[in-house]
């Protein structure tokens, strides 16, 4: 495993010369990128990537899960996926208007948000891309893949995280509260300075498994009929590659892309590789 980290390019020349190459795959329409992040984190894991997207063309919209970022709500007063994942599912409700379609991005636990927006919203999403993300099926509970990677995940990955009950007996829930050891691990080739900033940002958060246990599957006519694409990062070591394969499998996605040399935030450690990607992505697939 890398021990180093990366330093990012400073000078302005470098980040023009990446926009300059983000423009360079022509675009058939503009798309309308919706970037989710993942447990812990929030609409700050994107700031590298949206102006990328954005001086390729397309719109990019960057939200803020229930209990994350600023959002003002602690992970103590959050007792479902659904409740988590409110603000992206308003967004699509309010702020897309019939007739248009979106790219939803959902990283790590995101993929589970984007996939229960994608089977409520069908007809506003143009495509579902899993960036190294869990992604359910229509066959299971939608905790399956969870349950599937808490049950063969090694105890050791988890490191200093730290697992917290909540709530009175009536609503109940598990804290997660990510420790600076575990996010090294997330982060292991990703520039330092990223690493110091999730130290400072990332916040409790929660998988929610009992919940999604207790929910329907998602359906064929909705999340199964959508594009879906997913995104390898080979050198993850939060979501092991193989995982990441056999959630491939299991989902049925046939559309896969892989970024090499990239770790669990790929935004940080492989930004421009990922703009490419999903560039590539917006044009095959919408």
């Amino acid at each position: 495993m890398a021990t180093g980290h990366k330093r990012p390019p400073t000078s302005t020349g470098a980040e023009t010369v990446a926009a300059e190459e983000s423009r360079q795959i022509s675009i058939n329409r503009p798309q309308h990128f919706v970037l989710v992040h993942g447990a812990g984190h929030g609409a700050w894991t994107w700031y590298k990537l949206k102006p990328r997207l954005e001086a390729a063309g397309h719109r990019a919209t960057v939200l803020d899960l229930a209990a994350s970022g600023v959002n003002r709500r602690s992970i103590e007063e959050v007792f479902t996926f659904s409740e988590y994942s409110q603000p992206l599912l308003n967004f699509l409700r309010d702020s897309v208007p019939p007739g248009e379609r979106v790219v939803l991005v959902g990283h790590s636990l995101g993929g589970l948000s984007v996939a229960l927006a994608a089977d409520m919203f069908s007809d506003k999403v143009a495509a579902v891309v899993f960036l190294t993300a869990f992604v359910p099926d229509t066959v299971h509970k939608p905790s399956y893949v969870l349950e599937q990677y808490m049950a063969t995940a090694p105890k050791e990955r988890w490191r200093d995280t730290v697992f917290r009950p909540y709530g009175d007996g009536d609503q109940e829930g598990s804290a997660m509260i990510f420790g600076p050891q575990f996010l090294s691990l997330l982060y292991q080739l990703s520039p330092g300075e990223d690493l110091e900033l999730a130290k400072t940002l990332v916040r409790p958060s929660s998988l929610f498994i009992n919940d999604l246990s207790s929910q329907e599957e998602l359906s064929d006519d909705g999340f199964g009929s959508v594009t879906r694409v997913f995104i390898v990062c080979n050198e993850d070591k939060g979501i092991s590659e193989e995982f990441q394969r056999w959630m491939i499998r299991n989902s049925g996605i046939e559309n896969v892309a892989e970024i090499g040399g990239a770790d669990h935030m790929p935004m940080f450690s492989k930004t421009q590789e990922l703009c490419q990607c999903l560039l590539v992505i917006a044009n095959k697939y919408t």
